[in-house]
């Protein structure tokens, strides 16, 4: 739906304003503000009255624009320290310090908890000026840093992005009258509200495809595809009952070789010529398929060892990652003499007449598999744990013949390709109704849209 403009505007002077409403004014973004204080971190809690909930940058909902306090980071804050520095509802918070490449330093949200806290010294406090609305203004900034206005002020020091506030403070904005700031605000809280909506059900949608996919999987490879097969017990008592014509055995039985690579210092960048010789990295098969581009480019000055390079039906399975991601396979699709096995990962290469490498990949991220593999993982932080040789080689599964294990891979690349095609049109979705936010936002704080007409019962 299109919305109303304002009747008449003025040239703002400023590319990213545009046109603003003529009877708006046009001023500093300091001048919608009364203080802007940088926080404190304060000491670790002692347990006493001087200890007191800090936001953090990790407490910032970029989406909503809001602070979010589920588990408050509480430290020690003496009375002294606090003064100008404890949060109101209302005021807002500035990441000053922090960001990175793809997320730059300078978000604005708002507090609006009813919580007494603090902000820490990567965050500043940002009182509004008497007459204006905190909430339009924190629309306000997020339109700003869509169009990557703070970037202009941010200064690097030692890796850490430094926003200039006062620089930034310097920076145009048009000023509706307080009225119109608060009808902005409250039409943009509707509409983005219902936008969000629509995103947290095609976020639903993911995740009960990606349940179905997984089902369709796990149900394959131990069930097979003919329904009225006679079925006999397994032994296996997570897998019950299996085709009667199926062999209950390890993956021992299945391999012809297992082997394990190596970890030389490596550059952070991939290989980009055939001349160049490159260390997979444990990510190459996070996703179940293989990636051919997570890799790290081997120094010159280092000799490599050419029978670490990847063969086409090479399985490789993840031996540390964290606990999630830890045994996760993939299948080499063609032949890669360049890119060497790393030490992180283990080379599973099978007797062709017995299995299929698709088939084995595809089970060893199956339901009923992933328990023996995180049970038998070792390791004393969820960031990094181990899987042996034997985790593997000891796995118990049910052997369909290789005829059968290959027409249930084709079956299985029909189903998912289906669910993954309807995946990433959810995705699209998704990345549709988040630009439409974005612009929605950035045309409501600078005037293209006369909200003063428009009732809370105004539909998208």
């Amino acid at each position: 739906m299109s919305f109303p403009r304002y009747p008449k505007y003025k040239d703002s002077g400023v590319e990213w304003l545009g046109e603003v409403p003529e009877h708006w004014s046009l001023d500093r973004i300091k001048f919608s503000t009364i203080s802007c204080r940088n926080g404190i971190w304060g000491e670790e809690a002692q347990q006493d009255d001087d200890d007191i909930p800090c936001v953090r940058v990790a407490d910032f909902d970029r989406q909503r624009l809001r602070v979010e306090l589920r588990e408050p980071t509480i430290r020690n804050v003496t009375q002294s320290e606090r003064m100008g520095r404890v949060l109101s509802r209302g005021d807002l918070l500035l990441e000053k310090s922090g960001g990175g490449e793809l997320q730059p330093v300078g978000c604005v949200v708002l507090y609006d908890d009813a919580r007494t806290a603090v902000c820490s010294n990567f965050v500043a406090r940002v009182q509004v000026a008497w007459g204006m609305s905190s909430s339009f203004w924190r629309y306000f900034h997020a339109a700003a840093y869509s169009v990557r206005l703070n970037t202009c002020s941010i200064k690097q020091t030692s890796g850490i992005q430094n926003l200039d506030q006062q620089q930034y403070f310097d920076e145009l904005a048009g000023f509706p009258p307080h009225d119109e700031q608060t009808l902005i605000a409250a039409f943009l809280d509707r509409e983005t509200a219902k936008i969000d909506e629509l995103v947290t059900e095609q976020r639903r949608l993911i995740e009960l495809l990606k349940e179905k996919r997984q089902a369709v999987i796990s149900h394959a490879v131990t069930k097979g595809l003919n329904p009225h097969a006679p079925m006999k017990p397994s032994g296996i008592q997570w897998l019950g009952e299996v085709p009667e014509h199926w062999e209950v055995m390890r993956v021992k039985h299945l391999k012809h070789s297992i082997e394990q690579g190596w970890s030389p210092q490596c550059e952070g960048f991939p290989v980009e010529t055939e001349n160049e010789w490159g260390v997979l990295k444990v990510g190459c098969v996070n996703g179940g398929t293989f990636n051919s581009t997570e890799n790290k480019v081997l120094p010159p000055e280092l000799e490599p060892i050419p029978t670490l390079g990847l063969s086409s039906g090479d399985l490789l399975i993840s031996r540390a990652n964290t606990r999630e991601l830890v045994g996760s396979a993939a299948v080499v699709s063609k032949d890669f003499p360049n890119l060497l096995l790393c030490d992180k990962l283990y080379r599973l290469r099978l007797k062709p007449e017995l299995a299929s490498p698709t088939f084995l990949s595809l089970y060893l991220g199956s339901c009923g598999a992933r328990g023996p593999i995180e049970l038998g993982a070792t390791g004393a932080s969820a960031s990094m744990v181990n899987i042996a040789q034997s985790v593997i080689l000891e796995l118990e599964l049910a052997v369909p013949p290789i005829k059968e294990q290959l027409a249930i891979v084709t079956a299985l690349g029909r189903e998912t390709t289906k669910l993954d095609a309807l995946t990433a049109q959810a995705d699209r979705t998704i990345d549709l109704l988040q630009e439409r936010r974005t612009a929605l936002i950035s045309a409501a704080v600078t005037g293209k849209v006369d909200v003063r007409g428009l009732g809370a019962t105004e539909a998208l």
